[in-house]
């Protein structure tokens, strides 16, 4: 493939989006009575979205077309739910707050990704690594793994904080503050360490990784910033009455996501790549941000 720069490549992808968006909100539209089965209907567009941006990925020979997915796709479940909530005021000011952070979040995720992004020729070392089994096995790897799986993901996140903005309309209490500063304070800390880790791969330092700022209390305080973004959006539904089981998911899913696939995946590469990184993770705390080990 002749290989395409960073803009053309992101209209491309911008287009493959807003194609996957109006297909999509065609068939919501055409569903009879979606409040009676909202969660179900969702789930289903969802999944139904993330095979048409999988075959994007497969026209391009790339599975970072997906990439974008997890930081836009809460934006149109979280509306959808508000706009077809069973009882809601324009008013709601709980509904708002989640509304707005959600919208923080999805900006701030989907510019560092599109500020990250080199083009088509331009994929995740997580996705290539898997570049040397036959290529039947790799798209349905890609399928499975790097496509369905983190939709999954993020649909569970986000039905964390469905009973907050949909079936929950009591006053806004102090349980609502707690969940706003845990949310918001995700939000803060993941760009923080973005920013840090941005500065540093620009300046290009002679220290092999980032060890100052948030980096050095944590080997991975951008991680901790997404699980306390997820965290926070299911503390707005802890006071809901009853209490919904399902809205566990969400902040358990991410967890161990993190901890058991992502921070193992980043060490070990980081270990084989990295003189020193060893000794820096066995001296750092792998998540919360905590003081270092002598």
């Amino acid at each position: 493939m002749k290989k395409i720069t960073q803009f053309p490549s992101l209209l491309i992808c911008l287009a493959g989006y807003l194609i996957t968006y109006i297909i999509i909100s065609t068939l919501f539209d055409l569903v009879a009575k979606p409040e009676e089965n909202m969660l179900f209907i969702t789930l289903v567009l969802d999944l139904t979205a993330t095979l048409m941006i999988f075959l994007m990925s497969l026209m391009f020979n790339n599975s970072s077309f997906y990439d974008p997915y997890w930081s836009l796709a809460p934006v149109p479940i979280i509306l959808v739910w508000y706009k077809h909530a069973p009882l809601h005021e324009w008013y709601d000011f709980r509904q708002w707050i989640i509304i707005s952070l959600v919208l923080i979040w999805s900006f701030r995720l989907t510019f560092n990704w599109i500020s990250r992004w080199m083009g088509l020729q331009d994929e995740d070392w997580r996705y290539a690594r898997y570049r040397s089994f036959p290529r039947p096995v790799y798209w349905l790897i890609s399928l499975v793994g790097f496509h369905l799986f983190p939709t999954l993901m993020v649909y569970a996140g986000c039905l964390a904080v469905y009973p907050a903005l949909c079936l929950w309309h009591e006053p806004p209490g102090i349980m609502d503050g707690i969940a706003l500063i845990i949310t918001f304070s995700g939000i803060a800390i993941e760009a923080v360490a973005d920013r840090q880790l941005k500065t540093f791969l620009r300046k290009k330092p002679d220290q092999p990784f980032l060890i100052t700022g948030l980096w050095k209390f944590s080997r991975h305080p951008n991680y901790f910033g997404e699980i306390l973004f997820w965290t926070g959006l299911f503390t707005f539904s802890i006071q809901a009455k009853p209490f919904y089981w399902y809205t566990l998911a969400g902040p358990a899913g991410m967890i161990l996501m993190f901890t058991l696939i992502s921070i193992p995946m980043m060490d070990n590469r980081m270990v084989s790549r990295k003189p020193g990184y060893a000794d820096y993770a066995a001296s750092t705390s792998a998540l919360v941000p905590w003081k270092r080990k002598v």
